[in-house]
């Protein structure tokens, strides 16, 4: 029994036109130094924080150069002391509070995606569409009432005003989020899931949280930093100095009627951006991911 062996040869790449792989050089070279003055221009304020921190009161606003003239790490020094309380208490209550938000979220948006996903019953489809519209609804619309409802409950100048409405699934952008991704997991998997005696909640934990991974970590990352970087709800909210969080610490170097400390200021700002810096660029590709697996550009 013979074979017969066809060999195929291919033939090579023409050759790019003389004086276009240049240009195409150049046009690259162009785009990267655009974008790379882009960032610089946006990085600048960041930049000048920086440099500010290590400045005395007196040079901050009378250089505007990058480079301080006689860099000291005081501002540093007296501003973890904090206006009131160690700065670290702040940095404490903001991650607290985190804490629990990011937990409430995963766990009621969670749930609350599933429901409207895969579970039927009478009005999930007007009842997914008006928790839609509550996301075009503005925070402060709704600002009055519940202050309210958490004063009779007596819950102001507590953290629970922050945390509490977490686990009622009230972010309705993450709900969502899941709700896409959840559609994309092939309808076989919650069959055979019935045929082997599972019920609904045994489906959630043993098929789809597994399976949610990608969103439960978006859902996290940007509970986080959506959070730790809020400054109105918590100062709506949050009134004693033991409670403060970081957002209102640092609002407290600032005085109106006296001397403000803008120096410990910008010290205290570049301490509180480590923990965003952290977790975005440990996590950006899973962020990325996550967006990817929902759908959602």
């Amino acid at each position: 029994m013979t074979s017969i062996l066809q060999v195929r040869t291919t033939e090579p790449p023409a050759p790019a036109p003389p004086g276009k792989a240049p240009r195409r050089r150049r046009g690259r070279l162009l785009a990267h130094a655009g974008l790379v003055l882009g960032a610089l221009v946006m990085l600048y304020p960041v930049l000048w924080m920086l440099a500010s921190s290590f400045k005395s009161q007196a040079e901050i606003f009378t250089s505007s150069s990058l480079v301080p003239v006689a860099p000291s790490v005081a501002n540093y020094v007296d501003g973890w002391d904090g206006p009131g309380l160690p700065f670290w208490v702040y940095l404490l209550n903001s991650l607290l509070v985190c804490a629990g938000v990011v937990i409430g979220n995963l766990v009621s948006c969670s749930l609350a995606a599933y429901a409207f996903a895969r579970m039927r019953f009478i009005g999930s489809g007007p009842f997914f569409a008006l928790m839609l519209a509550t996301i075009m609804l503005p925070h402060h619309v709704t600002l009055i009432a519940q202050y309210a409802i958490f004063r009779d409950l007596g819950w102001i100048d507590t953290f629970l005003p922050l945390v509490v409405p977490k686990f009622l699934a009230t972010d309705a952008f993450f709900v969502f989020l899941m709700v896409q991704f959840i559609r994309g997991l092939p309808r076989e998997l919650y069959e055979a899931a019935r045929i082997d005696g599972c019920g609904p909640f045994q489906i959630y934990l043993r098929i789809v949280l597994p399976l949610l991974k990608p969103a439960l970590v978006t859902t996290a990352i940007f509970s986080f930093i959506w959070t730790y970087n809020d400054f109105f709800s918590q100062l709506i909210y949050l009134s004693s100095p033991e409670n403060l969080t970081v957002p209102l610490a640092l609002r407290s170097f600032l005085d109106a009627s006296g001397e403000s400390e803008w120096g410990q200021m910008f010290a205290m700002s570049v301490v509180t951006l480590v923990p965003v810096v952290i977790v975005f660029v440990s996590f950006q590709r899973k962020i990325v991911a996550g967006m990817a697996h929902t759908g959602l550009k």
